[in-house]
């Protein structure tokens, strides 16, 4: 068994190490939508889409209609039309749109439209936004536009991995050896960690082959695997040390070990992956490949821990003993001190915990921009200067596609006068406050076919506020023909609403199979019920923290983020799926405990006891080093990884304290016999631990093991 793994392990590694270069980038966009099939017809009929490269021509003399800046911008942008991928480009020299100028005269803007995927696209911007980035005798240039802000948050994303995985790892390692105080135990769990990271990445890559998978979903396979790979071999190591010490020889100890703690460690995979999976409801690539990361992890993670770990112990498991754990220590005193006060205690932790959820209540979902990367970064400097110094923002440009030809004269007008709107570009014009303006260049909005379109070009302070009212009070504007609106402020509103729509579904898959994985477990009805409130009092923890932090902004100077007043929502769905599969396999490592002593003993407060005394110095340790990998990403330069990154490291330390070793042992205490309930006709669907044969010697009163 040890060279087998030890011969995948090297192939995972040769395979895996090139995942990275085999995932892709996604977009904001649900397949399917108002706003996608806009994009489809603009590809289509006009061959051009929404302006996603912004390229920023400052005039050294001061003047953009100078003729030494004009005559080399017009050369410049004659450049980035023969650029490979470039359909369509849009220059304030051939139009002489006001939106396309700064208020001072100084800056316009050169708009292009990269086609491709956006995999495609991110690698073509790779080299021409360094390429068209210059400074001449006329002309300052700078690269930005909503391609560029992606792809470096991409390049972020996968610095930070790398930097991630080189703190996390030895310190790791480090910590384990000192809960341990035995380095060969410490490096059996490390392996089981580092297996399942290995292993996800090639799985990852080889699904790649099949399907898109989003370059993000390594980042949580990185924390992820080797969180739980070191949670599942500290409880196995653990269980084998307890048997040794119980006085069985190595042999059985090694059995056992992977009977009780392995059964548990099944139960925590398959709680983790359940959560995780849900995830796959969503129809966006970027949140599915979380899922199937999510899937991965677990399998390669319990895969260590149920056939390599028994494998190593049995070779070398005498280098990993030491004698078990004292009959006390600080976790089973407090739980013990709270369980002779539960009511005080309680409420003490609920007051604590719900007054830190209490920034939950001011949640304001909002929309991705270039805040998201740090300041200074090229893209976001860009985007910075035509927020401040422009009245339009002509890159976020909504695209109304209509369907069939008509006089478009009185709709563009409306659409002008609309709260938000700067100028609507339509054919044989434009129209500012419901007047037409002479504007050159407009054929490009009417289609060989007949059919026509309107862009209609925001104003700063549009996008700065609601935007999802904003493309709504488009298209609700009454139009001559069927109109179909996109853009990226479509694009990204319909995200948002489709993403908000299957939320409720999600939520559901989670909390139903989480129950049905626990009743099988403790074949009781009061303590899933019970495991499901303690997780989401835990979950709103996490979101508290994330709108006091990165909504409201406090810590945002030392964290070394911009705060935008709001959350993209995509971030904590995936945050609860994590947090709440994290949450629940602290949730299954303590309630086996609880109830295996229970089964022993018929004693609930002692079976608590018990449980607590075995299983609380492994589970905060456990979560401490699970804690601190997520905490490796706070560090990271995009806002979205350190989110995740501080709000889960904060649930799993909550939860693994105060919720599970306070407040979960006070409500079995409050619930008595209650705990162990359940209807008659679904006491044969639970899954029973096996049994010691019954030529077992005698065991030690320290055993705790069921009968």
């Amino acid at each position: 068994m040890l060279v087998a793994v030890l011969l995948v392990f090297l192939g995972l590694a040769a395979y895996g190490a090139g995942a990275a270069d085999d995932l892709d980038l996604a977009r904001w966009s649900a397949p399917g939508t108002e706003s996608v099939r806009a994009g489809e017809r603009l590809r289509d009929d006009f061959r051009t889409g929404n302006p996603n490269l912004a390229v920023l021509v400052t005039a050294r003399d001061g003047d953009v209609d100078s003729p030494s800046s004009r005559r080399a911008a017009r050369a410049l942008a004659a450049e980035v039309t023969q650029a490979p991928g470039v359909t369509d480009v849009t220059s304030y020299w051939d139009t002489h749109s006001a939106a396309l100028r700064s208020r001072n005269g100084s800056r316009a803007l050169i708009l292009a439209r990269l086609e491709g995927s956006a995999t495609a696209t991110r690698a073509r911007l790779s080299t021409l936004a360094p390429k068209l980035t210059r400074t001449t005798a006329a002309l300052d240039v700078q690269v930005g536009g909503q391609e560029e802000i992606s792809r470096q948050v991409g390049e972020q994303a996968r610095s930070d991995f790398l930097r991630a995985g080189a703190f996390a790892l030895p310190v790791v390692l480090l910590l384990l050896v000192l809960v341990y105080r035995r380095t060969v135990a410490a490096l059996l769990t490390v392996a089981v960690g580092l297996l399942s990271v290995l292993g996800t990445l090639a799985g990852l890559r080889l699904l790649a082959r099949f399907t898109e998978v989003s370059t993000f979903a390594a980042n949580l396979a990185l924390v992820l695997g080797l969180g739980l790979g070191v949670d599942y071999g500290l409880f196995v190591i653990n269980r084998y040390r307890e048997e040794r010490a119980a006085g069985h020889a190595h042999h059985d100890a090694v059995v056992w070990a992977t009977r009780t703690a392995g059964r548990t460690v099944v139960f925590s995979g398959v709680t983790v992956a359940v959560s995780l999976c849900s995830l796959a409801v969503f129809p966006f690539f970027f949140l599915r490949s979380f899922a199937y990361a999510g899937v991965m992890v677990v399998l390669t993670a319990v895969a260590g821990a149920v056939f390599f770990l028994p494998a190593a112990l049995g070779r070398w498991g005498r280098r990993v003993e030491r004698p078990a754990a004292p009959a006390s220590g600080f976790w089973h005193r407090t739980a013990m001190h709270a369980l002779r006060r539960p009511l005080l205690a309680g409420g003490g932790v609920l007051t604590m915990l719900m007054v830190a959820a209490l920034p939950l209540l001011g949640l304001r979902f909002g929309l991705p921009d270039e805040r998201a990367l740090p300041q200074g970064t090229s893209s976001r400097t860009t985007a910075e200067i035509t927020h401040r110094e422009f009245a339009a923002e002509p890159t976020d440009t909504v695209q109304v596609v209509l369907g069939e030809s008509a006089d478009t004269r009185a709709y563009a007008a409306a659409l002008s006068l609309l709260p938000g709107v700067y100028q609507v570009d339509a054919p044989g014009g434009a129209y500012r406050d419901g007047q037409r303006t002479a504007a050159p260049g407009q054929d490009r909005l009417t289609a060989p076919e007949g059919h026509s379109r309107l862009a209609v070009i925001p104003t700063q302070q549009a996008m700065d506020g609601d935007v999802p009212s904003f493309v709504d009070r488009i298209r609700k504007t009454p139009s001559p023909a069927p109109a179909l609106v996109g853009g990226y402020p479509g694009e990204t509103t319909d995200f948002r609403a489709t993403l908000l729509r299957r939320l409720p579904y999600a939520i559901g898959i989670v909390l139903a199979a989480t129950f049905g994985i626990l009743f099988l477990m403790t074949n009781s009805v009061l303590l899933p019920i019970k495991a499901t409130a303690l997780n989401l009092l835990s979950l709103s923890v996490m979101f508290g923290c994330l709108v006091w932090v990165f909504q409201n902004g406090h810590l945002s100077g030392t964290l070394g983020f911009t705060a935008t007043g709001s959350i993209e929502p995509s971030i904590p769905v995936l945050m609860f799926c994590v947090a709440y599969g994290l949450s629940m396999d602290y949730e299954v490592f303590l309630l086996a405990r609880i109830k295996e002593e229970h089964d022993r003993t018929g004693d609930t407060m002692r079976a608590v006891g018990e449980g607590i005394r075995r299983s609380a110095p492994l589970i905060t340790a456990a979560a401490g080093i699970l804690a601190l990998s997520f905490l490796s990403y706070v560090g990271s330069g995009v806002v979205f990884l350190k989110q995740l990154g501080l709000g889960t490291a904060l649930t799993i330390l909550v939860d693994a304290t105060l919720i599970r070793l306070v407040l979960l042992p006070l409500a079995m205490r409050l619930a008595g016999r209650a705990n162990w309930w359940s209807p008659r006709m679904l006491r044969r669907l639970q899954i029973r631990e096996a049994r010691a044969p019954a030529d077992e010697p005698p065991r030690s009163t320290c055993d705790h093991r069921a009968r």
